[in-house]
């Protein structure tokens, strides 16, 4: 299989053997609604504490407790404590004892680090009078002591539960989809080989799929639920069941498609191959039909390409407001695609858990679609009737249209403007393709009048690279309009005007490395011509021996 002969589509479809979406790593915040602001805690001191003054003092018995109650479950359940260092990576720390666990199910470790979170403070207010001074309750930051509880579960695997020993006693709750996934399989009796963080092989990919589908909100939060009864806990049941019992919602969610290669190698060098096609993935235009979302001047956004390099293994990161697709060869055997959303917000979904369903097609989605602008980077060649189909006037169900010819730069204005539309759901109409068009032509949007528009529109649409929505004037581009638009406009720019611009008559000397790359081409082309013409001579040859 060569690299430069075989489109990214070819390797996705006929050399791929394992193929998985799933969810990745989620981290849950754990908290109580009511505690919130200044307001509900100067509330629960008062009202459930039966303090005078709600004050930090107040608070100060019950984080006492809460750090007792946790000491004692490690004592009374043999549970090493550790603390961790500063810079120490905690993945590493804990991995001995996930693995000495052995698939038992129970908290393995309790870690305790020094970080910051929010939590209130006293300061001394102001009323209405200089004279009326007292102490008030105001939102703040702290570095308090940080309790990981880090745990087996019997249906998920690995999992941490971290809890602020301050008020409002905020906790933090992260686990795994892929181990979710290995966890479901053993417990279905299906073989299968697992990949760091992911699966390799499976004696049953539709079944793997169906229970990497079934892990949903609910499945969840019975698994935070679990765990928050089995763990100690800084409130009452009194007052959890008064109001202040803790909710779920989403702060980070990685959404995973995996694709395994038959060859590593071959998947590696592709990989390579595919990153330096596509480092325009983040532009704007881009970005917008990747995570099918509008952007405009004030998106608040970095629009970038990143290419990280660890060893030498690359990895692509496209980057949307708060949440980016991360794309890289995962241990050398297989492409995963992740997109991880660090703000539902900027989807306009709410953070409570119950959105999960609606993030899980956001996530995937985006995985698909930018594996889709993938393909057809590597997909668009076009043979000599569709070239000449596209050049040459034609009749079309008796009405003659003109050619759209590739060296007029009107065509080529109008296929640069096309590519931003192509997968736009709702398409685009007169008005929104003029605006694109008219600046690459020079010319200001109110210049191109809405006639001229509808003229390259019919000869778009009679040449088959756009079709018009049912019962609406608006247009969406064809799979043949996107392979001519992205083929023209790659060629003209990439090959025609540079290598022209060096091989024309009095041009500037070529460099060293640029003028043996054009020989090798010379040369290759004079290599392919004389195995033409030899081979056209040894077939008349063997036609004039015949009888």
């Amino acid at each position: 299989m060569s690299i430069t002969q075989t489109s990214l589509a070819e390797i996705l479809r006929e050399h791929v053997t394992l193929q998985v979406e799933s969810i990745d790593r989620m981290y849950l915040n754990v908290y109580i609604p009511k505690l919130q602001f200044e307001s509900g805690a100067s509330w629960f001191l008062r009202q459930e504490r039966k303090c005078p003054v709600p004050s930090s003092a107040a608070m100060a018995p019950i984080s006492r407790a809460f750090v007792a109650a946790i000491e004692s479950y490690a004592q009374i359940h043999q549970v090493p404590v550790l603390t961790f260092e500063k810079g120490q990576r905690k993945d590493d720390v804990v991995a001995p004892y996930i693995k000495q666990a052995a698939g038992q199910e129970g908290i393995v470790l309790i870690g305790k680090a020094q970080e910051k979170t929010s939590t209130f403070r006293t300061t001394k207010g102001f009323g209405p009078r200089t004279q009326d001074c007292f102490p008030r309750l105001v939102r703040t930051t702290a570095m308090v002591n940080q309790y990981y509880f880090y745990g087996v579960d019997a249906d998920f695997g690995p999992f941490f539960f971290k809890f602020s020993s301050y008020f409002p006693y905020t906790a933090k709750f992260c686990l795994n989809g892929h181990e979710y996934l290995k966890y479901q399989l053993a417990q279905a009796g299906i073989a299968y080989e697992a990949l760091d963080n992911g699966i390799l092989s499976c004696a049953d990919v539709v079944q793997m799929q169906t229970l990497a589908d079934g892990l949903c909100a609910e499945k969840i939060e019975a698994l935070v639920r679990k765990w928050q009864a089995r763990l100690p806990q800084p409130f009452t049941a009194s007052e959890r069941a008064g109001g202040y019992d803790y909710d779920i919602s989403i702060l980070q969610a990685e959404f995973a498609l995996t694709q395994v290669l038959d060859r590593p190698l071959t998947g590696r060098l592709f990989f390579e191959e595919v990153i330096r096609e596509n480092l325009d993935l983040g532009r704007p235009e881009q970005v917008q039909l990747i995570f099918e979302r509008r952007i405009t001047k004030t998106t608040p956004s970095r629009f970038r390409t990143r290419i990280i390099t660890q060893g030498v293994t690359p990895t692509l990161h496209v980057d949307y407001k708060h949440s980016r697709i991360k794309q890289y060869h995962k241990e050398g055997r297989a492409l995963r695609t992740e997109t991880t959303i660090n703000n539902t917000r900027d989807f306009q979904i709410g953070k409570r858990l119950k959105n999960l369903p609606a993030l899980r097609q956001i996530g995937f989605q985006a995985n698909r679609r930018l594996l889709h602008v993938q393909h057809l980077s590597h997909d668009c060649l076009l043979g000599e009737d569709a070239f000449q189909q596209v050049n040459q006037p034609q009749m079309v169900s008796g009405q003659r249209v003109a050619g759209l010819r590739f060296t007029d730069p009107r065509v080529q204005a109008l296929f640069c403007a096309l590519v931003a539309f192509r997968l736009l759901p709702q398409g685009f109409a007169n008005h929104e393709l003029r605006v694109l068009l008219a600046p690459l032509l020079g010319l200001a949007p109110d210049q191109f009048t809405q006639g001229q528009m509808t003229y390259h529109l019919r000869r778009l649409r009679l040449h088959g690279l756009i079709e018009r929505i049912p019962n609406t004037h608006r247009y969406q581009v064809t799979e043949f309009g996107w392979r001519v638009a992205f083929f023209f406009t790659r060629v003209y720019s990439r090959i025609i005007r540079p290598g022209l611009a060096q091989v024309v008559p009095n041009a500037p000397p070529l460099d060293g490395l640029l003028q043996r790359r054009f020989n090798q081409i010379e040369t290759a082309l004079q290599d392919w011509i004389a195995q033409a013409n030899l081979t056209m001579k040894l077939d008349s040859f063997t036609s004039s021996l015949l009888p």
